[in-house]
């Protein structure tokens, strides 16, 4: 009797599951063909663009502005997310993980193609994007955005890391832009005491030491420019225990963290360090591109006319290396709306958009054509000798496992520049050994 009871039970549920999903189904369906339905009605595709918090809001809704204005069919729904990378990336995998209608066009860090070709979540673009017109393109940008021999997603604008001083400071003590990271120390020890004597409030030097994605790009130019390396292209291990590497390490810890910077800046990303540069209150300063339209703005900088810009330091022996940086337009693989996002997407990274970006901006265009462009070389005078620094920007590693090889190297440099005492060959080894872990799941 037992068995026949739960045999009956057995059999309920199973008539309830079924009559359950013979109610679901036709409903689901019946909501989204009226959601079809409507859509067809009013004529209009509603197209979700998931994008991080931007320096120059106003650029974006200029964009939308003629996007929609010629585009009367599409509406774009913006969803800002945070502005440091490494939250903006939290939010777009979550979404993507969860193959999630909320977004069909995002933008991508140069580093996160290979990870989301990877996963599934980018559209290929192939047959969509052929190799003719990417060669219209940056050739590092198409390589960013490749993998496996197929791309994922269009250049928008790109980035590497620069360097910015004061002028009039330089002028006023005699001297001239330094070229190793040791003479702008030297520099530094000149001048804040000097103004110091004059009752101005000034530090040596600011860039982006939090933890996070900004901070590995910084740490990587100090590391790379005493010709050490963050993983040895010849062996494929890590090279973070290695003694050039060691030394950059050593001298960010020691000569600028509390020193010729504030120790604030270990909470600083891009807009708080550059804040402290346009307010008059360091001398030197490490960043993007688009920072020099904001310090010649009077709107927004006290020290209008009096930024220089060049190549970044670098040690004794060694060269000016800049981190590779910038965006790109990419497309949900689980988006049901695909040909309006790729008009979207191709909109976005078109030679009128990429121009009316970077002059509103200060951005450095992904297309080559457009630095020839003498409106854009007009409003970025520096782009056209700052050209060779972005085509030569170093990327950082490429690898779908990246994310977890970044929070390696964030932890590691937070650790080892924020404690004075850290024991920097001793942490430096013990990153290398988890980085090396992470790379042989690849082999």
């Amino acid at each position: 009797m037992t068995f026949q009871r739960e045999m009956k039970a057995h059999f309920i549920k199973k008539i309830i599951f079924l009559s359950l999903v013979a109610v679901i189904i036709p409903v689901t369906i019946a909501c989204q063909k009226e959601k079809e339905e409507a859509r067809e009605e009013t004529g209009i595709t509603t197209l979700h663009f998931v994008t991080w918090k931007p320096n120059q809001p106003g650029a974006w809704e200029e964009i939308l502005r003629i996007f929609h204005e010629e585009n009367p069919d599409i509406k774009v729904v913006r969803e800002i997310g945070p502005h440091s990378s490494s939250a903006f990336h939290d939010l777009l995998t979550q979404k993507l993980k969860n193959k999630s209608q909320d977004v069909d066009v995002f933008l991508m860090d140069v580093i996160w193609p290979p990870e989301f070709a990877a996963a599934g979540w980018a559209m290929p673009l192939d047959d969509r994007f052929p190799h003719t017109e990417q060669e219209t393109f940056l050739k590092s940008t198409i390589m960013a955005n490749t993998h496996d021999g197929s791309i994922y997603g269009i250049p928008f604008f790109i980035d590497s890391g620069v360097f910015y001083y004061r002028k009039d400071l330089l002028e006023k003590y005699h001297f001239s832009p330094p070229k190793t990271w040791e003479q702008m120390a030297r520099q530094i020890s000149k001048i804040v005491p000097g103004e110091t004597k004059l009752g101005i409030e000034i530090y040596g030097f600011s860039g982006q030491f939090k933890q996070y994605e900004g901070l590995v790009c910084d740490m990587m130019e100090y590391i790379l420019s005493n010709n050490g390396l963050i993983l040895d292209p010849e062996t494929g291990k890590s090279a973070l225990s290695e003694k050039p590497a060691i030394e950059a390490v050593r001298f960010v810890r020691d000569r600028i963290i509390g020193s010729s910077a504030p120790i604030g800046v270990l909470t600083y990303q891009e807009p708080e360090s550059l804040d402290l540069f346009i307010q008059g209150k360091t001398v030197f300063h490490r960043n993007w591109p688009y920072a020099w339209e904001i310090a010649n703005n009077p709107e927004h900088s006290r020290i209008v006319g009096k930024v220089g810009i060049t190549k970044l330091p670098y040690f004794r022996g060694g060269k000016s290396v800049s981190t590779l940086g910038g965006w790109q337009v990419g497309i949900s693989n689980y988006s049901n709306k695909k040909g309006a996002a790729w008009k979207f997407a191709r909109f976005l990274t078109s030679p009128r958009i990429q121009k009316l970006y970077s002059i509103k901006t200060g951005k450095a265009p992904a297309r080559k054509e457009l630095y020839n462009d003498p409106e854009i070389l007009q409003n970025n005078p520096h782009f056209a000798e700052m050209k060779d620094v972005f085509l030569a920007a170093y990327p950082r590693p490429r690898s779908p496992l990246y994310p977890a090889i970044s929070n390696i190297l964030q932890r590691y440099f937070s650790k080892a520049i924020s404690d004075s005492d850290s024991d920097i060959e001793k942490e430096a080894k013990e990153a290398s050994e988890e980085i090396d872990k992470i790379l042989s799941l690849t082999e």
